[in-house]
């Protein structure tokens, strides 16, 4: 008889080998994050690792998938939020919070050095898609309120907007100088000028 697989522990599990490559593949890079180490971070055997992903490759993928399923939770928890400026803030600040994983910073680089893959390139597009829509979503409404710009079109400011959260995740990543701590408010202040015009 085929045994039963419970879904929620099937899961579970499966989260936790994705925790464990994160730490990985934060520390030692895309390439040299075998999944021998992968196995050993999260402790289980190379069968098991196999068993839910079939490549490394689909690992990162799943990693990147979950940054999708962030988005599309975003997007409820921005759904009931009457002032656009206001969802607009708990966007940015859903970045930053983001940002406050120590991991961050050398998987944004572990995937810089593979985005080209196409798999790899789909998956982030896919997710930049997402990300620039809910934002345009936003921006729109705030423009038919009066409280964000409307010199400049809302595609236009979603690229500005877009800058800045990449801009500051890249420097996260690239300088340890720069911490969330110190510049998340500067970067809620950025976002908040360019979208009023007060710069």
């Amino acid at each position: 008889m085929a045994r039963t697989v419970d879904p929620r522990r099937h899961e579970e599990r499966r989260l936790h080998i994705i925790d464990a490559a994160l730490t990985v593949i934060a520390a030692r890079g895309y390439e040299r994050a075998t999944t021998a180490a992968i196995c050993r971070e999260a402790r289980i055997g190379s069968g098991t690792f196999f068993h839910y992903f079939p490549a490394k490759v689909d690992l990162l993928l799943a990693i990147l998938e979950l940054g999708a399923d962030d988005v599309a939770q975003l997007r409820a928890t921005v759904e009931d939020i009457e002032d656009p400026l206001a969802a607009i803030s708990r966007i940015v600040d859903q970045l930053i919070d983001d940002a406050s994983d120590p991991r961050l910073g050398g998987f944004v680089r572990a995937v810089a050095a593979v985005m080209t893959e196409p798999k790899v390139a789909a998956a982030l597009e896919a997710d930049e898609r997402a990300q620039r829509e809910l934002l345009l979503e936003w921006l729109a409404r705030g423009q038919r309120t009066g409280q964000v710009r409307t010199d400049l079109s809302a595609e236009r400011l979603v690229s500005w907007v877009r800058l800045l959260m990449d801009g500051f995740l890249e420097q996260i990543a690239a300088d340890s100088e720069f911490t969330v701590e110190q510049e998340g408010p500067m970067l809620r202040e950025a976002v908040r000028g360019v979208l009023t015009g007060f710069v």
